[in-house]
């Protein structure tokens, strides 16, 4: 059996009001087919055009089995390289494409890796709250159902929702997500002292800072969280800025996590190789599914970086289930965020019956054992599926993003 590309369908479907991307890889094999995810949340309509129009047509009729042949073709095929679009767009089909390998060898995809290294994957939430009193009750929920792991925050990432410039902003400036780097600072270091003093120290923790200060301000808050021993402080700096990392490796001794935006080795190389940061968080689709992920898994293991890789609720189930298959194989794995898949009698339903209109769309999940860790199933390939019929029932938007429009008090543009 030597099957061939005969079609690439683009599934965009939101059950969670989120806006996802399913690549659908359809081969000369009756019945043979892979799902991969191209979940470029605010962007997909260009995502979707860039498979129809372009990557379809150079990739109908070629073999499936050659996955880096295939890779390299769609990489270079413009010319102009790497970039969150093009990437997303390649990871869809990259991913199809080791779902259709695993299939064609009766494996799961983490056995044509090498097979497991672990039995399950340890994996953290998303604990947030108003206050100190209602973040420590989440927690408390959390640790019910085994969660070791937890990264907290207070109202998001700092600031309101979106909206007109509050009255401390500079007159005349334009709405959006305004920030208060001091006040968020001070919030977030009494978050920690209090969950420590509330909780102990036997509970894991993580705090995203988002790149939302100025990297002289993290040199001191990077110091300052020091006391509350976290597990890793994420995105202290902006990707322009990760020179800034040697000084604060130098002041501080709180583990780093870094590289949800990364988008090629040249962002990222120099930061392994000088060990900048502990842990790499490198969204799968932004860097183009998983040919490349394993290469930089791999790449990181020779350094002693650990992964984590981003999982977030803007990416498909296909998308998780492919981090848990990479994570399983893995012997330099760190963690894993797992966000936007729970098992239907999950405790804590922040948006009543979202979970199960996910559930509803696809099937084949990889699912929280209620001890702190996440299992794949041993289905052939990402072992995940999608029934288009009700995919289609909840179509996605294209509105315009506004948690990204964030503002300092002079009304200036903060990286979100």
């Amino acid at each position: 059996m030597n099957p061939t590309i005969q079609n690439i369908k683009v599934i965009c479907t939101a059950p969670e009001g989120i806006n996802l991307v399913v690549v659908k890889v359809e081969t000369s094999e009756p019945g043979l087919y892979g799902l991969g995810c191209a979940t470029f949340a605010y962007r997909h309509l260009t995502v979707k055009h860039l498979i129809e129009t372009y990557l379809t047509p150079l990739l109908l009729g070629r073999e499936v089995r050659n996955i880096t042949e295939l890779w390299n073709l769609m990489h270079q095929n413009a010319y102009w390289r790497t970039g969150p679009i093009v990437n997303n767009a390649i990871s869809g089909i990259d991913m199809a494409l080791w779902d259709i390998k695993g299939k064609m060898a009766g494996m799961p995809v983490y056995d044509l890796l090498g097979g497991k290294v672990r039995a399950g994957v340890p994996v953290y939430r998303h604990v947030d709250g108003r206050d100190v009193e209602e973040i420590c009750d989440n927690i408390e929920k959390f640790r019910e159902i085994g969660l070791r792991y937890l990264r907290c925050q207070m109202g998001g990432y700092g600031g309101d929702g979106y909206g007109e410039a509050p009255s401390w902003a500079a007159k005349g400036s334009l709405p959006g997500v305004y920030l208060d780097s001091d006040a968020y600072m001070r919030n977030t270091l009494h978050l920690f002292e209090q969950i420590r003093i509330r909780e102990g120290e036997e509970i894991k923790l993580v705090h995203d800072v988002h790149e939302r200060i100025h990297p002289t301000e993290a040199v001191t808050f990077v110091k300052d969280m020091e006391p509350y021993h976290l597990f890793f402080l994420e995105d202290v700096v902006p990707m322009e800025h990760l020179d800034w990392l040697e000084r604060i490796r130098q002041v501080s001794s709180t583990p780093l996590s870094q590289g949800e935006l990364f988008n090629n080795p040249a962002e990222y190389k120099r930061c392994v190789q000088n060990r900048l940061f502990d842990y790499m968080r490198v969204h799968l689709s932004q860097v183009g599914g998983i040919t490349p992920a394993r290469k930089l898994q791999l790449f990181c293991q020779e350094y002693g970086v650990r992964t984590c890789w981003h999982g977030p609720g803007d990416m498909s189930p296909v998308a998780h289930a492919a981090n848990i298959h990479l994570d399983l194989a893995s012997e330099n794995l760190g963690l894993q965020e797992w966000s936007g898949i729970e098992p239907p009698n999950f405790v804590i339903q922040k948006l009543n019956g979202i979970h199960g209109a996910l559930l509803e769309v696809f099937s084949g999940l990889p699912e929280y054992g209620n001890d702190g860790f996440v299992y794949a199933n041993d289905k052939p390939g990402l072992g995940v599926d999608i029934d288009e019929k009700k995919a289609a029932a909840y179509p996605c938007t294209a509105e315009v993003t506004t948690w990204t429009q964030t503002r300092n008090p002079d009304g200036f543009l903060q990286r979100p």
